[in-house]
């Protein structure tokens, strides 16, 4: 019986250690199945955010790019419109210079209208005097030929009290000088002219 029982104890003594083996291996078996839902849980979100900011790497690197020949574009039109603006600062420069001209122009064309006025007003002064020198030539009886022949005499002869005066040659041109005046001629003429 001894034998029986020796060999009977040590199996009833086995089987609990069996059973917690069994215990513990459910245990371990449970706890690492309940890491496993917690890691699951928790890497579940992790893996979206993960996709996401993924995703978004690569929508910022084509954004990145994007914004870069975006800013080549602006730099090219902002050089183009610099470009517009210095011919258009140009072309406003020209005009000032063309309105200058055109101010000059005008200022120059006003003063010759004044002075054609003056010389107009002159030759109708002159053309009123002429009609009293006509009038008053008439009455001393004094002619408009004997007058231009008296002058051009005085310009033959030359001035009283010069050496020589201007010789008009064939052509109708004075030139050089001419022959002594006769001094008692040209004073005659001049007189003649001057008091007609």
């Amino acid at each position: 019986m001894d034998t029986n029982m020796t060999d009977y104890a040590p199996s009833t003594t086995h089987l609990p250690d069996s059973t917690e083996d069994h215990q513990k291996q459910e245990a371990l078996a449970a706890f690492t199945a309940t890491l496993r839902s917690v890691g699951t849980n928790l890497e579940a979100p992790l893996r979206d955010r993960a996709a996401i900011i993924t995703a978004n790497e690569a929508a910022l690197q084509r954004q990145e790019a994007e914004l870069v020949e975006h800013t080549a574009q602006l730099a090219r039109q902002n050089a183009q419109w610099t470009g517009w603006a210095e011919e258009t600062r140009e072309g406003l420069k020209e005009i000032g210079d063309v309105q200058n001209w055109a101010e000059m122009i005008e200022r120059d064309l006003l003063i010759l209208e004044d002075m054609m006025d003056g010389v107009e007003m002159r030759e109708n002064e002159e053309d009123e005097g002429d009609d009293d020198d006509r009038e008053h030539r008439g009455q001393r009886g004094v002619s408009e030929e004997d007058e231009q022949m008296g002058m051009d005499e005085i310009l033959r002869l030359g001035v009283a009290g010069d050496e020589d005066g201007p010789v008009q040659n064939g052509n109708g041109l004075w030139q050089g000088k001419g022959k002594k005046a006769d001094d008692r001629k040209s004073s005659r003429f001049w007189l003649r002219w001057w008091s007609g």
